[in-house]
């Protein structure tokens, strides 16, 4: 087997585990066994960060109510304007008047 195909095999694991994700509970198991804290907090920001974007906010006040990066907010914006994921996931919070 080539290492390609290997690789290949492990990412389809990783999404199948996800998929079989019931509950935010399995969920916050599984990220705490795959991921560092520090690697769950920069995806959890990326997802607010999408939230923001979609909701209108600037780069600016998304760096501050976040803390992110400039370059990767520039690829969360990528992501939300030409992906999929962001779209299908994060869903801006409704404007309160």
């Amino acid at each position: 087997m080539t290492q390609r195909k290997f690789d290949e095999e492990m990412i389809h694991d990783l999404y199948q585990a996800f998929v079989e994700i019931d509950s935010q509970e399995t969920c916050a198991q599984l990220l705490e066994d795959l991921c560092t804290r520090k690697e769950v907090e920069q995806m959890a920001q990326r997802l607010r960060a999408a939230r923001l974007l979609m909701e209108g906010k600037t780069y600016t006040q998304v760096m501050e109510q976040t803390g992110i990066s400039s370059a990767t907010l520039s690829r969360v914006s990528r992501c939300v304007q030409y992906g999929a994921g962001y779209r299908k996931f994060v869903h801006p919070e409704e404007t309160k008047e």
